[in-house]
């Protein structure tokens, strides 16, 4: 029976554990479920919120402008965007500002074009993100068989990323490690991937406070070495 004593003001209630083994990702993955997943100290040191791009819904794109807040862009496997036959970015702009990089944290960018569905509107709303999205996951899924070009235009509102062809040995940056997160969960290779940033500092949300919300969200977080020694110990 329930007791109406009232508890004493120094009480403190448990607080959930939060979801953060590989397993706790894979199943999150595998029923669409977004993981938050941290790079490194040593390199951007962000955390991403992280999506199997085929399943992705409007509400899921409502949910990475508010609670993210970052760049919405789909990573592509290097087989997925041979296929589609994607440049990267900087050697497709005939432009003096794409012929050189200067990246503090890495060799390259993995931009490449932007894209829309042919059958969006704007491009921009959450309807049609979300669509362009989980076409782009359809399309990953027997790139062979898809008709990139009958099916998305360009420029659009969807960034497309390139994942290093060596995946997780050539880049350890959150598109390859979300191929990989696909990869082990046996999605097409295709992911959205948008950094959380702080409201308040207008930085990089923090490691300790990203895992805060995956906590109250009751979301999985990942460190960005537990999927490296996963792949490497395969």
């Amino acid at each position: 029976m329930w007791s109406d004593t009232l508890l004493p003001d120094s009480y403190s209630y448990p607080q959930k554990e939060i979801r953060e083994t590989l397993d706790d990702a894979i199943e999150a993955f595998g029923h669409g479920e977004p993981v938050l997943v941290h790079d490194d100290a040593d390199r951007e040191n962000e955390v991403d919120l992280v999506y199997p791009a085929h399943a992705v819904t409007p509400s899921d794109v409502a949910r990475m402008r508010n609670d993210a807040g970052g760049l919405i862009c789909v990573a592509l496997s290097h087989d997925v965007a041979e296929t589609f036959d994607l440049p990267f970015l900087h050697d497709a702009v005939d432009h003096p500002a794409g012929r050189t990089t200067d990246i503090q944290y890495d060799d390259r960018s993995s931009f490449s074009l932007t894209v829309n569905h042919r059958e969006t509107f704007t491009g921009v709303v959450d309807n049609d993100r979300a669509r362009t999205i989980a076409e782009l996951g359809a399309a990953a899924r027997n790139p062979a068989a898809a008709d990139f070009a009958g099916e998305f235009d360009t420029p659009g509102h969807v960034h497309l990323l390139r994942a290093a062809p060596g995946l997780l040995d050539d880049r350890q940056g959150h598109t390859e490690l979300g191929i990989a997160l696909a990869d082990l969960a046996d999605v097409p290779p295709a992911v959205v991937v948008c950094e959380m940033l702080d409201d308040e500092t207008g930085g990089a949300l923090s490691r300790s406070s990203a895992k805060s919300y995956a906590r109250d969200t009751d979301s999985v977080f990942l460190n960005g070495s537990t999927v490296l020694e996963a792949v490497r110990a395969d």
